[in-house]
Parts: structure tokens; C-alpha cells; sequence
């Protein structure tokens, strides 16, 4: 077993994993009804996020009081009213907890990406993103990008135990990843392979190959580890070879220009700041190619969000700050609820701001956005607000408000799935396994 030298093998791979990757040979040249690909009659890609803001709501400014499409717009939610018909509004749906303790700020978050009832960041389950973005197949320079605005350098995006996604924390960072080393311009008048790539998909071929001596030497744990590792490696190899391919033209782009470097904290004025700039350029990765999966984290989910020259977090004002007698709720908590739906108006606006065929690269997208808990301050797991905004290609159904009557949220989780391509029939286990979808919801 010592002469395998498994850790050095291992890291050989990590570090051929962080090679910058090329643009894919996509050909998005339109047809007349500016709906499908005119080369090959593929229609416009569909692409899959999710957006995460922490602490929740108050119930009572955010959770509509009438269901289907006629619902009064909540105060808390009038920033996105000019996407009404583009949104679907998804309340009263829990987090199971199976009798077990909930864990603050991760039982919600986790229990509804991973269908989970009481998980940790160890749980042996992929986050529902992830699955999507293994139905969706290969064809992108990035498998998902994940980004996170308030400057905590984590996500909520695991394909297996105890590893997240990384996430990038600036805006600089984020163009310096996807447009910087690496980048391919579509529009490009020559196109000439890196040979630097070349070298490094035949060191990973040559690597995958001795996959199966590896595997026999190694125990059940160890196996299953290597079966999620190789998995990402194969991806990686596609998009390599994609790499040494030109790219196709794409109309309507052009290299957006690097941000200025920004201030990166919680301050919630640099954070809306730092937050808008990132929309804007991963719009830009959509637009041509780069990825067809992200994750978005507005505010971690024990928020560290803060006003200027204050050191109350918005976590800390949720469980600290009395209630207002006259209001009925935390008065400053509510405040950075309220914010945090203005900043996903300006996400929303990203996407909205880009002309795809005879639609918009949100026409063509579905964002699933949701809070890691219900009641901050109680920690609450039941009614975990949640919103599907975004057209996905009219895989979706949207301009409506559904109440979930405490029915377990993996029946949201499965609707997205099934919507992207997923060939799955339940989701979830224990009391979160599920064959119901949200019928309202799946086209």
C-alpha cells in the first residue's frame, strides 16, 4: 500500500484540477425565430442557480396572504414586482427534523438542498445543484461557479461529504477567474490551443488510467471517495478537450472590462456594491458559456451583514434586538431582510439585461432562491421562504403563490430536478422522501 503513494498521486490531481479550462466549441448562432441554434436546431441552453440569502423573514412583510396568481404583493417583496409573472412565490414548506436536534443555520439550508432531514457539512449526499448539473451533461468551461458577496470564503454546494465548492469573495477575483488566463474570446479573429493544456489532459488521462490498480488496493470508504473524485477528474478531462477546440462566435458579446478593486466585508453598502458587479459578470459567463450551474450566497446563513460604523451583525441583531412593541417585529432584523430582497431584484436585473433569441437569459434560467430558515431568531426550520424566478426555457410554470401546508420542502427539490432533466421519481429520505412535486410549479 506505501508504494502507491496515494497522497502524492492525489495531489498531482488536485493541482491538475486548478488549470485553467477554455471556452467549449458552442455554436449559439440563432435561427430566424431566434429560439433555436441554426447549426445543429438545439434550442438556447438552459441554465440552473440558486441564490442564498441568511436569517429569513418576517413572516408577516414577506408571505403573501392569499395563494394562486391573484396574491396581494408583501411588502418585502414589492423590489421584485416587476417580475411578478416571472416568479413563483413557495411558502409553508419545512425541513423535517426526524426527532433529531436542529442544528442553527444548517439544518434548513442543507436539509433542503439535499433533501436531508438533519444534516451536517459531512452529510453523504450531493446538493440538489449539483445533480442538476450532472443532468444537464458536460459542454461548459466551468462545471458551476460559486460566488459569495459578503465575503465569507464558503458555499452551500457539496458533491460529496465535506467538500464544498469554492467560492470567490470578489469581484475582481470572479472576472480574473472566468475573463482573465484561460479565457477564449468567442469573437476572436485567430484561435491557438494552449499546449500548456494539451500536456495537462494527456497527465490526466494518463492518471485515470490507472484508476482500477488504485481502486483494488483500497476499502469501501476509500472507494466510494475515489468513485466522486475520478468523477470530477472525467469532467475535467471533457472540458479540456473541449479547450483545444476554437470556440464559436456569439453575437451580441463583448469582453466586459475588469471591475476596480472593492472593499470586501460585511458592510452591507460594500456588500450591494461588491454584490451587483458580481451578477453582472457571471451574467456574462452565462451569456457565452462559460457555466450553466451557480450558486450565489448574498449573506452567509448566520448573516454578518452590518450597517456601517455598527458591529451588530444582522445574526446577532436577530436574536438580540427587542421587539417593537408598536410593529410586532425586530424592526433593524427586518431592515436587512428587506435589503437582501433588494439586492435579488438586482440579480434579477442581470439576467433580465441580457437579450437571448427573442427572450432573456432569465427567460432562460431557473433561479432558486431561499433562506436557510424561517424565524431567525427561533431558528425555525418550518416555512422556509423559498422563490423559483426565471423562465428555464419554459420548463417551469411561475406568477403564482403556493402554500406548502407543512409539507416536507423536498417536494420543491424534486420539482427542480425534474424540471432541469433529472431522471428522478423521489427525493429525499426519512420523513423528507418524496414523490410529490409541486404540480403548480412543473411545466
Amino acid at each position: 500500500m506505501t508504494q502507491l503513494n496515494r497522497r502524492t498521486m492525489l495531489r498531482g490531481l488536485v493541482n491538475g484540477a486548478k488549470v485553467a479550462m477554455a471556452l467549449p466549441l458552442l455554436d449559439i448562432f440563432l435561427d430566424v425565430n431566434g429560439q433555436a441554434m441554426a447549426a445543429t436546431g438545439q434550442r438556447i441552453p438552459v441554465r440552473f442557480g440558486t441564490w442564498i440569502w441568511g436569517c429569513g423573514f418576517v413572516p408577516e412583510r414577506w408571505v403573501p396572504t392569499s395563494e394562486g396568481a391573484d396574491y396581494t404583493m408583501p411588502v418585502d417583496l414589492e423590489p421584485l414586482a416587476p417580475y411578478r409573472k416571472q416568479m413563483a412565490i413557495l411558502t409553508g414548506f419545512d425541513v423535517k427534523l426526524d426527532g433529531v436536534a436542529n442544528k442553527p443555520h444548517v439544518t434548513g439550508n442543507l436539509g433542503l438542498r439535499t433533501g436531508v432531514p438533519v444534516p451536517n457539512e459531512t452529510v453523504r449526499a450531493p446538493t440538489l445543484d449539483v445533480l442538476i448539473g450532472e443532468a444537464m451533461g458536460q459542454g461548459t468551461r466551468f462545471g458551476s461557479i460559486e460566488l459569495s458577496a459578503s465575503g465569507i470564503e464558503r458555499s452551500y454546494s457539496f458533491r460529496g461529504a465535506g467538500s464544498p465548492n469554492p467560492s470567490e469573495t470578489s469581484p475582481l477575483a470572479l472576472y480574473q477567474r472566468i475573463f482573465g488566463e484561460g479565457f477564449q474570446d468567442p469573437n476572436a479573429a485567430s484561435f491557438t490551443p494552449d499546449p500548456e493544456v494539451m500536456v495537462r489532459k494527456s497527465v490526466l488521462s494518463a492518471v485515470a488510467e490507472d484508476r482500477q490498480r488504485l481502486m483494488k488496493t483500497l476499502g469501501a470508504s476509500d472507494r466510494q471517495r475515489m468513485d466522486e473524485y475520478f468523477t470530477a477528474v472525467r469532467e475535467l478531462e471533457q472540458r479540456l478537450e473541449l479547450q483545444l477546440q476554437p470556440p464559436a462566435r456569439l453575437e451580441n458579446f463583448t469582453k466586459p472590462k475588469a471591475p476596480e478593486k472593492t472593499v470586501v466585508d460585511g458592510d452591507i453598502e460594500n456588500v450591494m456594491i461588491n454584490h451587483k458587479i458580481m451578477a453582472g459578470l457571471l451574467a456574462q459567463a452565462l451569456a457565452c458559456n462559460q457555466t450553466r450551474v451557480f450558486n450565489m450566497l448574498f449573506s452567509d446563513t448566520t448573516s454578518n451583514l452590518r450597517r456601517s460604523a455598527s458591529s451588530d451583525t444582522h445574526h446577532t441583531l436577530t436574536h438580540e434586538e427587542p421587539v417593537n412593541p408598536k410593529l410586532g417585529y425586530q424592526e433593524q432584523s427586518a431592515w436587512f431582510a428587506a435589503q437582501s430582497m433588494v439586492a435579488c431584484r438586482d440579480f434579477v436585473d442581470a439576467l433580465a439585461g441580457i437579450k437571448e433569441g427573442d427572450g432573456t437569459l432569465l427567460d432562460n434560467t431557473l433561479l432558486f432562491a431561499h433562506s436557510d430558515c424561517s424565524i431567525a431568531k427561533a431558528h425555525a426550520v418550518e416555512g422556509i421562504p423559498m422563490m423559483v424566478i426565471g423562465g428555464a426555457g419554459g420548463r417551469v410554470r411561475t406568477g403564482f403563490h403556493k402554500a406548502g401546508r407543512a409539507d416536507s420542502a423536498a417536494r420543491v427539490g424534486l420539482s427542480l430536478q425534474q424540471a432541469m432533466g433529472v431522471q428522478v421519481e423521489k427525493w429525499g429520505t426519512g420523513s423528507m422522501d418524496t414523490n410529490r412535486t409541486v404540480t403548480e410549479l412543473v411545466a
